[in-house]
C-alpha cells in the first residue's frame, strides 16, 4: 500500500511539473539582435548587438515571461565598408547623443505577458529599458522549434535620444534621422 501511494505521489509530481512554467536559458551564441536605423530621407545603417544574458519562461509551449540583457558596448555596424566612417558611426551611437554606453552599458527587455501561440504566432507585451528609461513595448513573435523571432520597433525619443529628430529640431533637411529604429531578434533557447 505504501509503495502504491509513493508511486502515485511521484506520478502526481511529474504531471504537475509538466504543467508548471519552465525556464529556458537563451543560447547567446545562436541568438541575434540586428539593429536598423534610418534617415527620414533615404539611407539606413544596420548592424548587430550581442545578447548578454536572457531567459524565457514557457508553460505548455506558451510564453509566460522573460528577461533579456543586451550588451550595448558590443554594438557593431555591418553595412559600412569604410573603416573610418564605420568607427565614427559606432562612436557616435555610443556617445551621449544616442545610447550613452559609458553610463548605460546595457539595455533590458522584460516580458510581462503574452497571448497563446496561434499558428506559431503570439503577441508579447513587456518593458524595455534604454538609457535608464523604461517604457512599454508590444510586438509579435513567431515560434519555430526552439527559435523565436520578432521585429521590435522602438521610438528612440521616448528614451531621451533626440539627436537629429525632426520632432525636436527644425531645418535638419536630409540629416533628419527617423525617430523609430528596429530590432530584429532571433532568440534561440536551450
Amino acid at each position: 500500500m505504501k509503495a502504491r501511494l509513493f508511486l502515485l505521489g511521484l506520478l502526481s509530481i511529474a504531471l504537475n511539473s509538466s504543467l508548471m512554467a519552465q525556464k529556458h536559458e537563451a543560447d547567446i551564441e545562436a541568438s541575434t539582435v540586428k539593429w536598423t536605423g534610418t534617415k527620414v530621407v533615404g539611407s539606413s545603417h544596420y548592424g548587430f548587438i550581442q545578447l548578454k544574458e536572457g531567459s524565457l519562461e514557457l508553460k505548455k509551449g506558451d510564453i509566460k515571461n522573460g528577461h533579456f540583457v543586451i550588451d550595448m558596448a558590443s554594438m557593431i555596424n555591418t553595412d559600412l565598408d569604410n573603416e573610418d566612417y564605420n568607427k565614427k558611426l559606432i562612436g557616435h551611437l555610443h556617445s551621449d547623443d544616442f545610447f550613452g554606453v559609458a553610463t548605460y552599458p546595457t539595455a533590458e527587455l522584460k516580458i510581462t505577458e503574452a497571448s497563446k501561440f496561434n499558428n506559431n504566432k503570439a503577441t508579447v507585451k513587456g518593458q524595455l529599458t534604454i538609457k535608464g528609461e523604461t517604457k512599454p513595448v508590444e510586438f509579435n513573435v513567431t515560434k519555430e522549434d526552439a527559435a523565436y523571432t520578432a521585429s521590435i520597433v522602438v521610438d528612440r525619443t521616448q528614451y531621451g535620444i533626440r539627436y537629429g529628430s525632426g520632432s525636436f529640431f527644425d531645418n535638419l533637411g536630409d540629416k533628419a534621422i527617423s525617430n523609430d529604429f528596429t530590432l530584429d531578434v532571433k532568440l534561440v533557447v536551450e
